[in-house]
């Protein structure tokens, strides 16, 4: 009989709140609202017909998830994910789960060939294709429509699962896709589908949950089914021997290995040139908008007119030492920074002139009406600005094209949120 487990990383356990094939999730009383997942060193197919001690894969599987939600905590999206305790465990916020797999697949292979007949393998969804399961092993995880699960009305954590809901999960969960494609491309790695569960905290917040290994999506190296490195390498067995066991465990090594490599490095720059000092204000909005999306930003003040040489030093000065660089430039008046850079530069040059309500038309025209062979754009806001840069700098920075992204499902999320509140017919009195 195992032995009781009371403690993990430091922290003692409450009660047992579940227990799956590959973990344990316990309650956490000295830290309320949070639980702490423990994984085993056991790995499963076909809802548990095929199942296996692996040694070491609690400890592979618990690196594997950290790295993930990390990844995805850092591009901003909302998780339960709080940090590693023990080599095979990680604190959570506690949840009560809504019992429904989400499936994101880029190309067809696997169950969908054999639920689809016709199509041919590697067909290629674009958007990604989107597919819904539910929990249930007695039955093998029936495939579930929208409207099916919207009819269940699932109460979980005093939320009811509805339209809205579900609307959030499927556009959250296409994100964490495509987040995790980007990622995986930096490697050369082709991820072809995954699986993703929500949760809802005790403050009713949805919240991707339970964990993200390699338990839960396709990987092919190279883009190459041959060299999968995913637990369809197991399910794939015939018969399942202890060098079949070495090769899947040293996949899921490799996997995790991979991920330690897989964030962007953090080598680019915004540069705000302000031409007069009394822009500050408006260019520490600008600044701050870029830290929010994840960007490096610095300052500088020079005018182009009163000192060309020096704005033209300054410039040259950045692009000896960088190559993902934007420009932007903050000039009232008659702008002459912006176009003067842009005349200069072969980098991403941004206007932002500071405009003031009685001379804005003025302003904004300097800015606008450039000289012929000159590329700058132009917006009003700070917040446009840094929007500006961050999808230039994103095109080649999948963490900042991320944050853009959760940034737009917020905006999308907030939308039906606010709505929400807003229904219901009025009656006339």
């Amino acid at each position: 009989m195992a032995a009781t487990i009371t403690e993990v990383g430091g922290i003692k356990l409450g009660k047992l709140l579940i227990e799956g094939k590959t973990k344990q999730v316990y309650d956490v009383p000295s830290l309320p609202g949070h639980s702490i997942l423990l994984n085993k060193d056991r790995i499963t197919a076909h809802n548990g017909v095929r199942s296996h001690d692996l040694e070491g894969k609690a400890q592979i599987s618990n690196q594997t998830n950290a790295k993930v939600f990390s990844l995805l905590n850092r591009a901003g999206l909302k998780t339960a994910f709080v940090k590693v305790v023990d080599a095979n465990a990680f604190l959570a916020r506690k949840c009560d789960m809504v019992p429904i797999e989400w499936v994101t697949r880029r190309l067809a292979t696997g169950s969908y060939l054999k639920r689809n007949p016709g199509v041919k393998e590697g067909f290629r969804f674009a958007p990604p294709k989107q597919e819904t399961f539910y929990k249930d092993d007695a039955n093998d995880d029936p495939q579930w429509s929208e409207e099916q699960i919207v009819s269940a009305g699932f109460k979980v954590n005093g939320v009811t699962i509805g339209q809205d809901e579900v609307d959030i999960m499927r556009q959250t969960t296409i994100l964490v896709f495509e987040i995790l494609e980007r990622a995986w491309g930096t490697r050369n790695c082709a991820l072809i589908d995954m699986k993703i569960e929500f949760g809802v905290d005790a403050e009713g917040q949805l919240l991707v949950a339970d964990v993200i290994d390699s338990d839960s999506w396709r990987l092919w190296p190279s883009g190459d089914k041959r060299l999968m490195v995913d637990k369809q390498v197991y399910r794939n067995l015939a018969s399942v021997s202890a060098s079949d066991l070495d090769t899947v465990k040293r996949n899921f090594l490799w996997v995790s290995e991979q991920l330690d490599n897989i964030a962007p490095t953090n080598d680019h720059l915004v540069v705000v040139l302000m031409g007069s000092p009394s822009d500050k204000d408006h260019c520490e909005k600008i600044a701050k908008h870029c830290r929010d999306l994840g960007l490096n930003v610095e300052l500088r003040v020079t005018s182009a007119h009163k000192g060309t040489k020096t704005t033209l030093h300054i410039v040259n000065e950045y692009e000896s030492v960088l190559s993902n660089l934007v420009f932007i430039t903050v000039a009232g008046r008659s702008n002459g920074l912006g176009p003067v850079l842009s005349g200069n530069t072969n980098y991403p040059v941004i206007n932002c002139p500071p405009t003031k309500p009685d001379n804005v038309q003025l302003d904004v025209w300097s800015s606008l009406n450039l000289p012929s062979g000159l590329g700058c754009a132009t917006v009003l806001y700070p917040e446009a600005a840094a929007l500006n840069a961050a999808q230039i700098l994103g095109l080649g920075n999948f963490l900042i094209w991320s944050k853009l992204r959760v940034k737009q499902l917020n905006n999308y999320a907030s939308l039906i949120y606010a709505d929400k509140g807003f229904r219901g017919v009025k009656k006339a009195e």
